[in-house]
């Protein structure tokens, strides 16, 4: 799919501009696209290359929560939760282990140790599947809530956000936060709905009374302030929040004997091999859509969705940020491509700017991690899983648009 979509850009771009060419005389359209393909090439380097210090400082930290046991600890809270959402696992199955690990390395933002876990997971769960080509209910459920992009510390989006200027980084934590949980409880109850999972259990009302308690809690505590010192709370309690959690890693550290400094040095020498890794994939992503936006084919694309937002008397800043949102159940590296490139067009700090932030924080990859899962153990028969997944990113989209507006708007 991101083969078909990489293409896309290009094949469209030339058509776009060939049109302004012959019919409209635009002369200079072929040289802005070129001028567009050699800039961003350029500036996907040295935004990769100006991501080191950073993607090294907290890649170090979260090291150091991995060797502290912090996941573990996560993981123990939440098997009670999952043991009950998927009865079909029997009780300590190494599939429930493998299905919390990955839950909770997601949500703590360790893509590496994710990944190999939620293949993992779907293996685990394809030794208790009847139908081995036809996905079961546990696996849809680990499967869409992987899909719903459970986040709680989004890193790698505030690495992107310091290396494009953004004044607090970091003011984008709460709305990641309520929209995440907003596109998660739709994932599930999608999935409860098709699979008559008992939400109403006790257990499982519990969890979900709490973390709607708390998302509650931060509406109405933010509901009641006037919008400067909403932003100025949002800021002060993200960065109290995650420096307390930084705190908490190095603690656990200390409890177990770790040595935190060298559990840091060892997580932040990956952060060089990460930026050097990901500058192949920023330099393809941003010099197609940037050819796509010199030809003109991006505004007529946001042009026709002012168009149809007017319609219906909507504000139109939404649409800049609309990319990313169509973009990201196909293709992560291009929904991370379209969030920079909306960032460095129109400014970190801009409402499109955040709002493909929060966007990119509470969505998920939906048909690659179908592609991925699912034919790491041979399933052909999906079921209710895209629907489901598809579902979930919707509302998160959505959630996102509104929790925008609330807090930037």
């Amino acid at each position: 799919m991101l083969n078909l979509i990489w293409i896309g850009f290009f094949l469209i771009a030339f058509i776009t501009a060939t049109i302004k060419l012959i019919f409209f005389g635009n002369t200079e359209i072929f040289a802005d696209i070129m001028a567009a393909l050699f800039s961003q090439s350029k500036a996907a380097f040295e935004i990769a290359l100006g991501l080191t210090g950073v993607l090294s400082l907290w890649l170090g930290i979260m090291r150091v929560g991995e060797k502290s046991g912090f996941i573990q600890l996560l993981t123990q809270g939440l098997t009670p939760l999952f043991g009950r959402l998927m009865p079909d696992i029997p009780r300590n199955h190494p599939a429930l282990g493998a299905i919390v690990m990955n839950i909770s390395a997601n949500a703590l933002g360790l893509d590496n140790a994710a990944t190999p876990l939620g293949i993992k997971a779907m293996q685990e769960l394809q030794t208790l599947n009847p139908k081995p080509e036809t996905a079961s209910n546990a696996q849809i459920l680990f499967l869409v809530i992987n899909t719903s992009s459970v986040t709680l510390f989004p890193v790698t989006i505030f690495t992107y956000r310091t290396q494009l200027g953004a004044l607090n980084p970091t003011d984008v934590f709460i709305p990641i936060l309520i929209a995440t949980y907003c596109s998660t409880l739709a994932g599930l109850l999608a999935v409860a709905w098709m699979q008559r999972i008992n939400l109403l259990d006790k257990v499982v009302l519990a969890y979900l009374a709490g973390m709607t308690l708390l998302i509650g809690a931060l509406l109405a505590y933010f509901t009641g302030l006037p919008k400067e010192d909403m932003l100025a709370q949002s800021a002060l309690i993200s960065n109290v929040v995650l420096f307390t959690l930084v705190v908490v890693f190095i603690a656990g550290a200390l409890y177990k004997r770790i040595n935190a400094y060298e559990a840091f040095v060892e997580g932040a020498k990956e952060g060089f091999q990460t930026a050097i890794t990901i500058i192949p994939y920023l330099v393809a992503m941003l010099a197609a859509i940037g050819v796509f936006r010199a030809s003109g084919a991006l505004e007529l694309l946001n042009d026709l969705m002012r168009y149809l937002a007017a319609l219906f008397a909507l504000d139109s800043r939404f649409i800049d940020a609309l990319p990313t949102a169509l973009i990201k159940p196909f293709s992560g590296s291009g929904a991370r491509a379209m969030m920079i490139d909306t960032m460095k067009t129109l400014g970190a700090d801009s409402f499109a700017g955040r709002l493909s932030c929060i966007i990119q924080g509470s969505t998920e990859t939906t048909f690659y991690v179908l592609a991925v899962y699912f034919g790491a153990v041979g399933i052909k028969n999906i079921r209710h899983a895209a629907g489901c997944g598809i579902m979930a990113d919707f509302a998160g989209v959505i959630a996102s648009i509104l929790i925008c507006y609330w807090f930037f708007g």
